[in-house]
């Protein structure tokens, strides 16, 4: 998929990114003595972090799963974190700490930028990151691209967040070639095989997401894991790589448990994100419905302070991500119930 075709090639509410075709929920058959369902063998849920580390997620059930034309999709019932939606072997999301994932990414930009009132979400398609848009008072319009509909369709049948937050009027599910307030990165991991890695590209931010933002636009990604061991899968290079593209860069970083890591994200402009805590607050205070559960204008700014490991590596990093030297999230579709 070429890069200077992703963002406006089509819009929907959707999520994850194309990719895998490797997952397989495999699930033991039950003895011939035992009458119940396989799904009811299924105790347990791995993902592989790398060769030799796996995380386990104990099951009540697996509530569906099916393949779309890019990528395996599950919907599992774990026991600790409730819903988890699940694609191409990645956890994506729990009903349990989402909201923590979801708050970093959407509320740090649009609360650094002035009157933001337009936004566009690559991905999306859980529901949640729009949620969080339309909390705003100013936002006018959001806009999703996916190009992916069965991903959209299954978020939308087997997630209550999605229905009711793609039904908001402000929500256009075509396409746009206009500009934005901000732009927001709502991706799954780059993997090996499939294109989503070319959305994490620099010539994807050159010469498509930056010149589809109004003046004083910014954009925000999920960086991928931004731990002291992992942020140089991905994380190192994506800030990296923006910084080749913007004036300004931050990264920031917050803990999601589900995901037993540090996470990162990564904002960018051609102005300075200056605000201090205090004011932040005040634009939660006047712009925001509702009250936030994770983010206030203290924790944001001290999210933005790295601890040393991470911190001089992001000052070190010479990767710049593009389609012929890219990097990548270990795991592509390796997942098993067992």
């Amino acid at each position: 998929m070429p890069a200077a075709e992703a963002l406006p090639r089509e819009v929907t509410a959707g999520n994850a990114d194309p990719g895998a075709k490797h997952l397989h929920l495999q699930l033991p058959t039950p003895p011939k003595q035992q009458q119940q369902p396989a799904e009811a063998e299924c105790r347990w849920y791995e993902e592989e972090i790398d060769d030799d580390l796996k995380l386990c997620y104990a099951l009540n059930s697996v509530l569906h799963r099916e393949a779309s034309k890019y990528q395996e999709i599950a919907l599992l019932d774990t026991k600790h974190f409730g819903k988890a939606l699940i694609i191409d072997g990645k956890m994506q999301s729990t009903e349990m700490d989402e909201f923590i994932y979801h708050e970093s990414l959407i509320h740090p930009p649009l609360l650094f930028h002035p009157n933001p009132k337009t936004v566009f979400i690559m991905g999306g398609g859980e529901g949640s990151a729009v949620r969080e848009v339309l909390r705003h008072k100013t936002v006018q319009r959001v806009v999703m691209c996916d190009i992916d509909q069965e991903v959209v369709d299954f978020c939308r049948t087997y997630l209550t967040v999605t229905s009711s937050a793609s039904s908001d009027a402000r929500v256009e599910l075509e396409k746009s070639r206009e500009k934005f307030d901000v732009i927001v990165g709502d991706l799954s991991d780059p993997v090996e095989g499939g294109p989503c890695y070319q959305l994490y590209t620099k010539s994807f931010y050159e010469h498509i997401v930056k010149p589809k933002l109004n003046d004083h636009g910014i954009f925000v990604t999920q960086a991928g894991p931004a731990g002291v061991l992992t942020h140089k899968e991905v994380f190192s290079s994506i800030y990296n790589t923006l910084r080749h593209v913007f004036k300004y860069v931050k990264a920031y970083t917050a803990h999601v448990p589900s995901f037993a890591d540090t996470w990162g994200w990564v904002m960018a402009s051609d102005h300075p994100f200056d605000l201090n805590a205090q004011q932040i607050n005040e634009r939660i205070k006047h712009r925001i419905v509702g009250e936030l559960l994770y983010l206030s204008g203290e924790s944001l700014i001290s999210s933005t302070t790295l601890n040393k490991s991470v911190h001089q590596s992001l000052l070190n990093e010479t990767h710049v991500y593009t389609e012929d030297d890219a990097r990548f999230i270990y795991g592509h579709g390796r997942a098993c119930c067992a």
